[in-house]
């Protein structure tokens, strides 16, 4: 009894945790359930599931196996690394994702206010925090998201800094799908402009492509860096709006009439 106790208490690793935390918000969003509800299927406390899907403590192997028996789903993809994964203490990023050193990039390491526009409510802007680090695990850096109202479409993914274009890309690639954000480098502030092409989720299970401006403002250049959706009224408004009209005015980014 006391070898399975220890069995089922082992933690998972950060990046086994991240994807399985990842895993769990697209299942909720899919279903449309709330953690509430996931804790009562699992039979876990709330505080608990929040602190392991906001990445405050690692998953266990005996609360993972509980979640998967509640979604009925396989959490665990990850117990292996991959063979492809840089050997440890290497500092330069991926040939897919630009071949760069961490010593060249730590420019771009921040804690950024991302800005785009609703998906769901007209004229607001949805805004949430964004952190991109070196992660030396996977040998790149990664962005991860959080402080989102709709916490179940956080992400976290890879920072692609190629040579050739000049731009940054901030990827997520999971199951097949696709969520690129594509960004200038850098201005003299400390913000990045672009565009994001994802998925908008609509009534029952309905998903339609949609493309958007978006900017990423490191948060210390704003004396109240407020998150969530951001409608006329609010007193940050006109900032934030002006930062996304940059995107398009200054021609960080186009949009073709059709």
């Amino acid at each position: 009894m006391q070898t399975q106790d220890k069995l089922t208490d082992k933690q998972l690793s950060d990046e086994q945790s991240r994807e399985i935390a990842e895993t769990i918000r697209e299942e909720l969003a899919k279903r449309r359930i709330s953690r509430q509800a996931l804790a009562e299927q699992a039979k876990l406390s709330l505080s608990t599931l929040e602190k392991v899907l906001g990445g405050r403590r690692p998953f266990t192997l005996a609360t993972t196996v509980r979640l998967e028996q509640a979604l009925g789903v396989s959490l665990r993809k990850s117990a292996v690394v991959p063979a492809a994964a840089p050997p440890a203490g290497n500092d330069v990023a991926p040939d897919s994702l630009g071949s760069y050193s961490h010593r060249a990039v730590t420019w771009l390491e921040d804690v950024y206010i991302t800005l785009r526009p609703s998906f769901g409510a007209k004229d607001a802007i949805f805004a949430y925090r964004t952190e991109i680090l070196w992660e030396p695990k996977v040998s790149s850096l990664v962005f991860r998201e959080g402080e989102r109202t709709d916490a179940a479409y956080e992400h976290t993914g890879e920072v692609a800094v190629p040579h050739q274009s000049g731009f940054i890309y901030l990827v997520i690639i999971k199951h097949g799908q696709h969520r690129v954000i594509t960004v200038s480098r850098p201005t003299v502030t400390g913000a990045m402009y672009g565009i994001i092409s994802t998925l908008r989720a609509g009534p029952g299970s309905q998903l339609t492509p949609i493309a958007a401006p978006i900017a990423y403002v490191p948060a210390r250049n704003f004396s109240d860096p407020a998150v969530g959706r951001i409608a006329p009224d609010h007193p940050n408004y006109e900032l934030y709006r002006d930062h996304l009209r940059r995107t398009v005015d200054e021609s960080f980014a186009l949009f073709l009439p059709v």
